[in-house]
C-alpha cells in the first residue's frame, strides 16, 4: 500500500531513522469487529489501559505523529489479525518472504526491525496477532532484543514463560478458528432450513434480519413489469433498462469502498460514508432477469436453489422460465471465420489450471489474457507481448552449451564412444538371441497354421496379428544393429553445431523484431506455460539435448545413448534454425 508522507512529517521520519527515539516505545491498538459489548475490542479501552500501563512502568512513548500510522506514538488499526496471505516467495539465498495484510502493523514491524524504537506496548497477545505468520515475526523481533510489552500479561524469560506465550498465541488463533467455524456452521444450518443468509437483490428490502426479506414497494413492481415485458419477446434488455431508468428504478443503497486514506485514518477522523443508489445498467438488468431469487428460492448449501422461508416470490416459475427461453433465443455466439494473425495464439498456457492465454490488441499493443478457473492460484491473468519476449530472450540465451560444457563433451567423447561400442556388442549378442527366438516362433506359426486354427488356439485375425507383432519386433532389432560408433560421433557433431546456432540465434533474437522473435520461439519450443513471473517451457525434440545438460547429468554415456534416436530431429532443427539465420543475414 502506498504511503503518502506529509512534508511537515519528514522531520519525524528523519529523527526516527537517525535513532532519536531508540529509547522510546510505540503503542499498538487493534480491533477487528464492532462489538459494543466487548470492551477488549474497543480502541478507546485499549488506549486507556495501555496508557496507564506505560505510565505505571515508566515507559516513554515516542512523541511523534505520522499520517497513516500513529498519533502521539499511538497506533490504532481496524483490521483482522487472523487473515493471512498464502503467497510465499523463497529466494535462492534462502530468504522467505510473505505479505503482511495489516498496513499499519507492517510499518510498525519495519521500524522495529531497524531498531528505530526500543519496543512496543500492546494490550495482549491476540491484539498483536492471531496467525502463525505474524506470530513468527513478533517472536523474531523479541529474540532480536525488541522489548514487546503486554498490558494484561507478563512473560518471564524462562521455559515456563515461553510456554505461557505459546499457549496465549495458540488460543488467540484457536479463538478465531472457532469463531469462523461457528459462523460457517450456523450459516449452513440456516441455508438448510431455507433462510436467506445473504443480501437480497433489487426488489426486496434488507432490514437486518435473515428471516424476513419483504418486498420493496418502490422497486418490486418495476422488476415484475420487466419480466412480463421481456417474456413477450418484443423487448430487448437495452429497451427494458431504458424503461426501468425512466420509471426511477435504482440499485439498492450501498456504501462505496473505503479509500486507502480512510482505511489508515484514526477512529476519531472517520468520515461518514453515505449509502448511494445508482441507475441500473445492462448488467444489472441481465442479472435481474436470470436470478431465481424472484421465484421465491435461495441458494442452498450445495449450490442449488431451494424454497425460501425468508421471502415470497415476486413472479411465477412459469414466467421466469419463459424469460429464460427468450434469453436463449436472443443469445448470439460470435465465431470468427478468420482469426486475427496474432503471435503465439494457443501457444501459452496457465501453468496452474492449463487454460490458454488468448492474444488481443489494444491501442496498438498486443496483450494476452486468460480466463482461469476460480480456484487457480496464478496471479498473472494478463501480460503484454514485450513481457513474454523478454522472458524468452533470457531462456534462449541459456540453452546453448557453455565453453566448459563443450570442453567436457570433447574430452569424454573418445572414452565414452568406446564404452558405448562395448555396450553395443553386448546388446548385439542379446539381440541375436532374441532374433533367433522370434524367427523360431514365426517358423512355427507358418508351419502349423492349420493345426492352430482347427484347434481354436488362434482365430484367423489373432494369428495374423501375432505374425505382424513378431515381424515388427524382428525389424526393430535389425534396425538397432545399424547403430555404430560413426553415428555416435556424428550426433555429437550435430549437437555442437546446433549449440553454436543457438548461440548465434540468441544474439540475433536480442535485436530482432516481434515477427522474427516469434519465428525463433516457435522453432525451439513446442509450448509455454506461465505462473506469476515464471515461464516454463517444453522444447521440441531436436532441442532436447539442451534440456538435460551434460555437466549436470553425471552420466555422459547414457546421455549420448539418448541422443541417437533423436538424430533426425536434431538434424531437422539444425536446418530450420540455420535457414532462419541465413535469411536474416542476407
Amino acid at each position: 500500500m502506498k504511503i503518502i508522507i506529509d512534508p511537515s512529517e519528514k522531520k519525524f521520519l528523519q529523527d526516527i531513522l537517525i535513532g532519536k527515539y531508540r529509547d522510546c516505545y510505540l503503542v499498538y491498538n487493534r480491533k477487528s469487529t464492532d462489538e459494543p459489548d466487548n470492551q477488549k475490542n474497543s480502541i478507546d479501552y485499549q488506549k486507556k489501559e495501555n496508557g496507564r500501563f506505560a505510565q505505571r512502568e515508566h515507559l516513554p512513548i515516542a512523541p511523534i505523529t505520522l499520517k497513516g500510522l500513529c498519533v502521539d506514538g499511538i497506533i490504532s488499526e481496524r483490521h483482522s489479525g487472523f487473515k493471512e496471505n498464502n503467497d510465499l516467495t523463497i529466494s535462492r539465498e534462502g530468504l522467505v518472504q510473505y505479505r503482511i495484510e495489516r498496513p499499519k502493523f507492517q510499518r510498525l514491524i519495519q521500524f522495529l526491525s531497524r531498531g528505530a524504537f526500543k519496543g512496543v506496548i500492546c494490550l495482549c497477545w491476540d491484539r498483536m496477532s492471531r496467525n502463525k505468520g505474524d506470530d513468527t515475526l513478533v517472536r523474531k523481533l523479541m529474540r532480536k532484543g525488541i522489548d514487546v510489552r503486554f498490558t494484561l500479561a507478563k512473560y518471564e524469560k524462562t521455559s515456563s514463560g515461553y510456554l505461557h506465550m505459546d499457549i496465549d498465541g495458540m488460543f488467540a488463533e484457536h479463538h478465531s478458528r472457532v469463531t469462523s467455524e461457528k459462523v460457517t456452521t450456523a450459516t449452513r444450518h440456516l441455508r438448510e432450513k431455507g433462510i436467506c443468509t445473504y443480501r437480497a437483490p433489487i426488489g426486496y428490502r434488507n432490514l437486518g434480519s435473515m428471516d424476513f426479506k419483504p418486498f420493496d414497494d418502490a422497486r418490486a413492481p418495476v422488476i415484475k413489469k420487466a419480466f412480463e415485458l421481456y417474456a413477450t419477446g418484443e423487448w430487448s434488455i437495452a429497451d427494458l433498462t431504458a424503461l426501468a431508468n425512466k420509471e426511477g428504478l435504482t440499485t439498492m443503497p450501498m456504501r462505496r469502498r473505503r479509500s486507502e486514506e480512510e482505511m489508515l485514518a484514526e477512529e476519531e477522523d472517520d468520515a461518514v460514508i453515505e449509502k448511494v443508489s445508482r441507475p441500473i445498467n445492462l448488467v444489472h438488468m441481465h442479472k435481474i432477469l436470470t436470478n431465481p431469487f424472484y421465484t421465491g428460492k435461495i441458494i442452498g448449501v450445495h449450490g442449488g436453489y431451494i424454497e425460501s422461508k425468508s421471502h415470497e416470490p415476486l413472479i411465477s416459475e412459469e414466467l421466469f422460465y419463459k424469460v429464460q427461453s427468450e434469453l436463449k433465443k436472443k443469445k448470439v455466439s460470435l465465431h470468427y471465420t478468420e482469426k486475427l494473425a496474432l503471435p503465439h495464439r494457443g501457444f501459452v498456457r496457465c501453468r496452474d489450471c492449463n487454460r490458454v492465454y488468448s492474444p488481443y490488441e489494444q491501442k496498438g499493443i498486443q496483450y494476452f489474457s486468460s480466463r482461469c478457473l476460480k480456484e487457480c492460484q496464478n496471479t498473472r491473468k494478463n501480460f503484454n507481448l514485450n513481457f513474454l519476449e523478454e522472458k524468452m530472450g533470457v531462456i534462449i540465451a541459456k540453452l546453448h552449451l557453455t565453453d566448459n560444457e563443450i570442453a567436457k563433451l570433447n574430452a569424454c567423447t573418445t572414452t565414452d564412444i568406446s564404452l558405448l561400442e562395448e555396450r553395443r556388442h553386448q546388446e548385439l549378442e542379446r539381440n541375436d538371441r532374441m532374433k533367433k527366438k522370434i524367427r523360431e516362433d514365426l517358423s512355427y506359426l507358418r508351419a502349423n497354421k492349420l493345426t492352430l486354427l482347427k484347434t481354436g488356439v488362434y482365430t484367423p485375425e489373432a494369428l495374423l496379428a501375432e505374425e505382424d507383432k513378431l515381424s515388427t519386433e524382428l525389424n526393430s532389432l535389425q534396425t538397432a544393429e545399424q547403430t555404430s560408433d560413426e553415428a555416435m560421433h556424428e550426433v555429437v557433431k550435430d549437437v555442437l553445431k546446433l549449440s553454436e546456432l543457438l548461440k548465434d540465434g540468441s544474439a540475433y533474437y536480442s535485436f530482432a523484431d516481434s515477427t522474427e522473435k516469434t519465428k525463433i520461439i516457435h522453432i525451439i519450443f513446442s509450448e509455454l506455460s506461465l505462473s506469476g513471473d515464471t515461464v516454463q517451457y517444453k522444447l521440441k525434440k531436436g532441442f532436447k539435448p539442451f534440456e538435460t545438460r551434460l555437466a549436470n547429468l553425471g552420466d555422459p554415456t547414457g546421455w549420448l545413448s539418448e541422443l541417437l534416436p533423436l538424430r533426425d530431429c536434431i538434424t531437422e532443427s539444425t536446418e530450420e534454425l540455420q535457414r532462419l539465420l541465413s535469411k536474416s543475414q542476407s
